[in-house]
Order: structure tokens, then sequence, then C-alpha cells
């Protein structure tokens, strides 16, 4: 052996100091796999790439953190989503968003109602975003498309926020039933409407995070395990998962770091037609 070490140019001490970093190396990879199964465990539509930015690993740079988990087996599979679920009501809002530049909450939210399937029967789940924090303001599982789910998500994100100057959806008969535009416009909040999935990318967004990290690997078997699950979700979105345009931040932290910024140091987003 020494011969060999000696032909290719190295010591054998070099060789036994190699043999003890990739040893700790690899302990602290199987830390870090354990860390990464908890992690799933609690978020499991968690991606390779958003995993590094909430572990944090300082052993180990985010390139090669991902080429490894993804030959370890954690890449995701994602489905794609065929069903639709408005029904275009026939009183609609122009959009008055498109192009605006936004640099505080409660500006625009945006809202949106999904389907998720439990056996043989649909339900429907209604969320209402804030664009700029993108945390989850309000929410509501339902058996049922009627408006009234639409009404309790917003009664919710009134209660627990100021209200927003723009309120944009698309134009589904919820969101043009008489309750909740009166409870709109009872908070002074202007009404803009989308003609496209595109000009709702945001709450659109929200609908495939909650089912394709969530609720499609905790697989609901009942209406009542559908809202907890949902419940749950939404918290783990709001106060655990980070977001690479919110500064890695998860949007309760986001929210509170905004509060401390000058008006001037706080981050300008224009509203286009999809989140790109």
């Amino acid at each position: 052996m020494n011969q060999l070490y000696e032909s290719i140019g190295i010591s054998k001490q070099a060789v036994h100091q190699y043999a003890r970093r990739q040893a700790a190396f690899d302990n602290r990879l199987m830390q870090l796999m354990e860390e990464a199964d908890d992690l799933r465990r609690v978020h499991p539509g968690c991606g390779v790439e958003k995993m590094y930015s909430i572990l944090k690993p300082d052993f180990i740079g985010r390139d090669r953190f991902v080429i490894i988990f993804m030959q370890l087996g954690y890449r995701l599979k994602r489905k794609k989503n065929y069903r639709r679920t408005p029904i275009a009501g026939k009183i609609y809002y122009p959009n008055v968003i498109k192009g605006m530049k936004i640099n505080a909450p409660s500006v625009v939210w945006q809202s949106d109602i999904t389907y998720y399937r439990v056996g043989d029967k649909f339900y429907y789940v209604v969320f209402i975003i804030d664009v700029y924090t993108k945390r989850i303001v309000g929410y509501q599982v339902s058996d049922n498309m009627r408006g009234t789910a639409n009404v309790k998500a917003l009664k919710m994100a009134l209660k627990e926020n100021k209200a927003p100057k723009i309120h944009h959806s698309d134009r589904g008969s919820q969101y043009t039933y008489k309750s909740y535009i009166d409870l709109l416009k009872a908070n002074t909040t202007t009404i803009s409407m989308a003609l496209s999935a595109q000009d709702n990318a945001y709450a659109e967004r929200i609908n495939r995070t909650i089912k394709e990290e969530y609720l499609d690997h905790w697989r609901p078997q009942t209406f009542y395990q559908l809202k907890s699950q949902v419940n749950k979700a939404v918290n783990n979105y709001n106060n655990k998962r980070s977001h690479n345009h919110l500064q890695k931040r998860n949007p309760d932290e986001f929210e509170k770091y905004w509060s401390t910024l000058n008006p001037k140091e706080r981050t300008v987003i224009t509203i286009f037609d999809s989140e790109n």
C-alpha cells in the first residue's frame, strides 16, 4: 500500500484524513436524513430545494444536497389537475390588479375554490390569500359549492386582518353571491375579477400547494379528516413553510419582519398574469 500511495503521489496520512472526513460527513448525512424524514412527516410535499432552505445544513451546499437527496429517493411526484370548479356568474367586475405594484399586506387578497376527492365524493375548499405576504388569511371546507362557504372564509379573514383594498377572484357565481358582495362593500373593498386562471395565479397556486404538498400525502378518508388536515396544512403553510420570494421566511415571519422596515425598505411586487 505504501508503494501505491507513493506511486500516485499521496501520503498514507492524507488517505486516513480523507477517510475520517468521509466518515464524519456520512454520519452527519445520516442525521440530516432523519431531520428530512421528520420534515416530510409534517410537510409531506416539501420539495428537495425547499427542504434545504428549511433545514439549513451547515456542512453541505445546496447543489450537492439536491443531487444527493434526489439520488436518495426524495424527489416528489406531481399529478395534473384536470377538473375545473368555477361556474361563471352573470355579474362580473373588471380586473383592476393586473400590473399593479404593492408593498404592504391587505392591499390585494385573491380567492379561489378547489375540489378534493375523498372516496367517491368531491368536497370543496375555499382559500383567501394575501398576495403580498402569501399568507392564507381565510379558508373553508364544504360539501357543496354554494356561496355560503365563501362567506364563512371571508368572515374568518376579516376577523383577524384589516380588510383589503381590493378583493380579486375568478368570475365564479360564489363570488357574485349577494352576501359576499355586500360584505366586501361594507368594508369599502374594491371588487376585481379575472377572465382566466392566469389572472388569478396566486390563489390557483395555493390550491396546488395545499393539495400536492399536504393532502395528497396524508390522504384523508373522511370529510372530518379532510377538514382537520386542511387546518393543519394551512397552519404549516403560514407558520413553517419558507418562500424564496419572502426572503426564505414563512408568511407569518415575513409579515412581522415587514412591520420593522421603513417604507423605503419594503419590497415592491408587481402583479402580472401569473406568479412568474
